[in-house]
């Protein structure tokens, strides 16, 4: 299930990108995997649905609402749930950047000590 909390709200504006999605209209469980399926029948069902999302002016506002709402399962965007889970890394998390060491940790600049500064 998608993690409800990361969801922008009930604003239209934040939802109205659905309205020209090229997968209105078409059945669900083209995006969907029924329980247990492997293999042949999977990998076109997921290739089927990746063709319909390669055609769609709005596939990167649906990437960008699966990534964010952490969904779990599904064809978004045009990713699976596992090249979406790739992107966020391990548990989920999203990837960010590496700060730069404060001046307090750098080694190439010695700490300043202001013990007894008033």
């Amino acid at each position: 299930m998608s993690e409800i909390s990361r969801l922008p709200g009930p604003f239209e504006r934040f939802w109205d990108w659905q309205l020209d999605a090229a997968c209105r209209g078409v059945d669900s469980s083209l995006f969907f995997h029924p329980p247990g399926e492997r293999g042949g029948p999977h990998d076109e069902r997921e290739e089927a649905a990746k063709r319909i999302c390669a055609g769609c002016p709005v596939r990167a506002q649906c990437l960008q609402y699966a990534l964010a709402a952490r969904e779990r399962y599904g064809v978004w965007g045009g990713l699976t749930e596992d090249e979406r889970q790739a992107l966020l890394g391990p548990a989920g998390a999203p990837r960010t950047r590496r700060r730069a060491p404060s001046r307090r940790t750098r080694p190439d600049r010695p700490a300043r000590h202001t013990a007894g500064a008033r």
